[in-house]
């Protein structure tokens, strides 16, 4: 099964429709279905890692100031105990499990555009930010052995993302933002991911991974490929001169 990053930006784009959410539709449509789909979403933080073992994990509404359309989205896809129990499994003394998340505005916005009919279980694991890009390369490669059982790893954050710097409506990227979009873009596209373990030395790293949480995902997503993987940009934008909104798609 294919593996794929999401840049995810605002939860608006749930109800919009615009090139990044047509560039998701696509994509779901070109991917075979999957079993079930675990989900990394910048959203999901806790000290150690866990998987929501819920039968239907809730819809969690995880910011304000949006129109209240929004508000009232729900994601009703079924969870898999069994996918949250595996994941465990494979990361080993590292997770556990629990049902005290659902599926949060990282999976569900991004979902629901790919899958609206929501009837592909879904489980989120959560991010542990403490832990060294190394050691997050290192989950992904744990969680590899999921993609030939059927299952979709989808990770959903921003490899620029950076909410105190924005600018509302500049389309220019910021110049420590497009140095960091732009030197991350050439190494996933030239497939050179172990050179990720060491972002922080790239120019314009502070700034643009300025909490960790929207960067994680990407490094979990790669360090689940294969030799035989190739990543190819879904898009390549940047919006509102600290966000870029890059999303990329591996085997397939």
């Amino acid at each position: 099964m294919p593996l794929a990053f999401i840049g995810h930006g605002s939860p608006m784009n749930a109800l919009e429709d615009n090139a990044w959410t047509r560039a998701w539709r696509q994509l779901a449509e070109e991917l075979p279905r999957p079993r079930a789909i675990l989900c990394l979403s910048a959203h999901f933080t806790t000290k150690g890692l866990y998987a929501v073992s819920a039968e239907r994990p809730r819809t969690i509404h995880d910011f304000y100031g949006f129109p209240r359309e929004l508000f009232e989205v729900s994601y009703q896809a079924p969870g898999s105990p069994e996918l949250a129990g595996r994941a465990v499994s494979l990361l080993e003394n590292r997770a556990g499990l629990t049902e005290d998340w659902g599926l949060d505005h990282g999976a569900w916005s991004v979902l629901r555009v790919m899958y609206p009919e929501a009837d592909i279980p879904v489980v989120q694991l959560s991010l542990d930010l403490g832990l060294p890009a190394r050691a997050q390369l290192g989950i992904g490669k744990a969680l590899s052995p999921l993609r030939d059982e059927g299952i979709f790893i989808l990770g959903s954050g921003n490899v620029v993302h950076n909410l105190r710097e924005i600018r509302p409506g500049q389309e220019t990227p910021l110049p420590w933002a497009l140095a960091f979009g732009e030197a991350i873009h050439r190494l996933v596209l030239d497939g050179d991911y172990e050179a990720l373990a060491d972002y922080q030395s790239l120019e314009g790293s502070g700034p643009s991974v300025n909490s960790g949480e929207h960067f994680v995902p990407l490094l979990q997503v790669l360090g689940a490929a294969t030799g035989a993987d190739r990543a190819r940009a879904i898009n390549h934008d940047y919006v509102w001169g600290s966000l870029s909104m890059t999303g990329y798609v591996l085997g397939g």
